[in-house]
């Protein structure tokens, strides 16, 4: 229900055939094929750059061709890697039981009929294991568009632009299990176990740390950095391994205790050197948080080195094959209303309006309408439900703690090129630019943007707080510059090179919460004090911290929290009857 965001997009004279692929098959990886006649398929999901030279597997032999030697079009075909074993990691269980507490608890005989403010991912989880439970949820989005926080839209081309760049990990549980419990798990395209960081000082040149399927966590991980030898010396490496025993064995207690302290301060406090947080954790941290280290809360790092460390495949990243809104959240809608829950596009809750209990009587919209539940639960971002906190609520201590919690600004970027990038890979991509976070080639990665012919870019523009207010053309002119670092031999800032078809910019004012240092202590249980009022959000109390894993749980724990005291809210329902009658 995000009602923050700001699209703008520029569109330049073009020429183009957009080719959706389907396969039928789970596998889809990527190759590339030069010239006409014959096609020959060069396979580079298995690690080998699009770079200088290029491996052709031609029957049983290996030809290496230059550049300077091909010819003919580009043409890219792909096949992603299977999904992996997930189902018996202990959180991947963890989540399986509670969903399916939703669907195995006594079914209630009068079911409560929830109003649901908010059609992200958290209100949409929220909604969906409420109907699990036999209740009756709806939920109300202000846009016209599914998703909140990963909702996207169709150009007059035909071609999609998102509110980010969307990785589904592995140390996903709760979001993994959603996929399956809606019998769309074959819409994630999984990547090769890695991940892959530019080299700023030496463009177009990528780093990789590759982990090995043959061990188990955490040695698979301590392997892939040990192999790398291009960003961390082994000094470095040694002194940070080191640095983080205290987390190793301090476990859970110490991750959070590490809240109140910068990922920049911490670890110069382990004695970990400086370069290590510039080579790996600047990139990480804009990854996490659109921030950099000096803002970021360590605590923030620890959870993610935990799951991605403990966990065989944490790390191992899937793209969604197509459009977040159809792709994911429809299925999830189809869900709701085959229980009897009902999902409303455009309609804006104006406000909340009290009964003299100081609870919920109803939620106004802006066309007038008055919505009247037996609950009421917001999943909009914090920023928007302080606007609209009734001024009787301000004071609680439970409201009050929110105004620490902020929205992060960001920028995603779109950009259409005129050719087949070809220093790219299948998977997603560290930038470690100053300016740029992640990035990925969609036309290779995702199959619902697949092009034969032309790249599309899609990078997070991050931190943001000081571009967010300037203009699409300023924000383009400098994506260039960092672009033609990382494609010297292809994008030059002056287009002089790979020319720009168009492009399509996403400004988000006010994203996931700023996990700065002490912000853990504001974020808020699902249940409010006010009885019949809940909270959903990926800042809501939750162990994922700001992701689209953390909105999924959040709106795990609100449906929990509402079925737990249903017949509390069946009660009071059955009070005001008599009362209302009496009147």
């Amino acid at each position: 229900m995000s009602q923050l965001g700001h699209v703008s997009a520029l569109s330049l004279t073009r020429q183009t055939s957009v080719i959706n692929v389907r396969s039928p098959h789970s596998a889809w990886k990527c190759g590339l094929c030069f010239g006409s006649g014959q096609m020959t398929s060069l396979s580079f999901g298995g690690g080998d750059s699009m770079g200088d030279k290029l491996k052709v597997q031609v029957a049983n032999s290996v030809v290496v061709r230059s550049r300077a030697e091909d010819a003919g079009p580009l043409k890219v075909a792909c096949i992603d890697y299977p999904r992996p074993e997930l189902e018996n990691a202990v959180n991947y269980l963890e989540a399986a039981y509670l969903s399916s507490t939703f669907r195995t608890s006594p079914h209630p005989n009068k079911p409560l009929e929830v109003v649901i403010a908010g059609a992200g991912l958290a209100g949409l989880s929220t909604a969906k294991y409420l109907a699990d439970a036999g209740h009756k949820p709806i939920v109300l989005e202000a846009r016209d568009v599914l998703g909140g926080k990963v909702a996207a839209w169709k150009d007059d081309d035909g071609d999609w632009y998102e509110t980010g760049l969307h990785i589904f990990f592995g140390a996903y549980p709760n979001m993994q299990n959603l996929f399956g419990e809606l019998g769309i798990n074959d819409r994630l395209q999984w990547k090769e176990h890695s991940m892959i960081f530019a080299m700023p000082n030496k463009p177009g040149e990528f780093s990789r740390f590759d982990f090995p399927e043959v061990l188990p966590a955490p040695l698979n991980g301590i392997w892939a950095i040990l192999k790398n030898n291009d960003m961390l010396t082994w000094p470095e490496k040694v002194k940070f391994a080191i640095g983080l025993l205290p987390a190793i064995l301090g476990g859970q207690s110490y991750v959070e205790a590490q809240d109140g302290i910068t990922v920049k301060d911490w670890m110069r406090k382990q004695g970990i050197p400086d370069r290590v947080t510039d080579e790996v954790f600047f990139a990480m941290s804009k990854a996490l948080n659109f921030i950099n280290p000096d803002e970021l809360s360590m605590q923030c790092i620890l959870i993610a080195l935990n799951r991605f460390l403990q966990e065989k495949h944490g790390s191992k990243m899937a793209f969604l094959d197509g459009n977040p809104p159809e792709r994911l959240c429809m299925p999830i809608v189809e869900h709701i209303e085959s229980r009897g829950g009902r999902v409303h596009l455009n309609s804006r809750i104006q406000k909340i309006e009290l009964n003299d209990a100081g609870s919920v009587e109803n939620f106004l919209l802006s066309n007038g309408t008055v919505i009247r539940g037996d609950a009421y639960v917001f999943a909009t971002p914090v920023d928007i439900l302080k606007l609209l906190l009734p001024e009787d609520w301000k004071e609680m201590p439970y409201f009050r703690k929110l105004e620490k919690l902020v929205g992060v600004p960001v920028i995603n970027v779109h950009i259409w090129f005129d050719r087949k990038l070809r220093n790219t890979y299948d998977h997603l991509l560290f930038s470690r630019s100053p300016l740029l976070s992640v990035y990925a080639d969609m036309s290779v990665t995702c199959k619902e943007y697949y092009s034969p012919n032309q790249s599309m870019l899609e990078l997070v523009f991050a931190p943001a707080e000081e571009w967010i207010s300037r203009s699409d053309e300023e924000i383009i002119d400098a994506t260039m510059k960092e672009l033609a670092k990382l494609f010297p031999d292809e994008i030059a800032a002056d287009q002089s090179k790979a020319k720009l078809l168009k492009y399509h910019i996403v400004k988000t004012p006010r994203s996931v919460y700023k996990t700065v240092p002490g912000t853990e202590p504001s974020r808020p249980l699902q249940r409010s004090p006010v009885q019949g009022f809940y909270l959903a959000g990926d800042y809501t109390k939750q162990k994922y911290l700001a992701s689209m894993e953390g909105a999924v749980l959040s709106g795990k724990l609100c449906a929990q929290a509402i079925v737990q005291d249903s017949e509390l809210l069946l009660a009071g329902i059955e009070k005001r009857v008599p009362e209302a009658s009496t009147a």
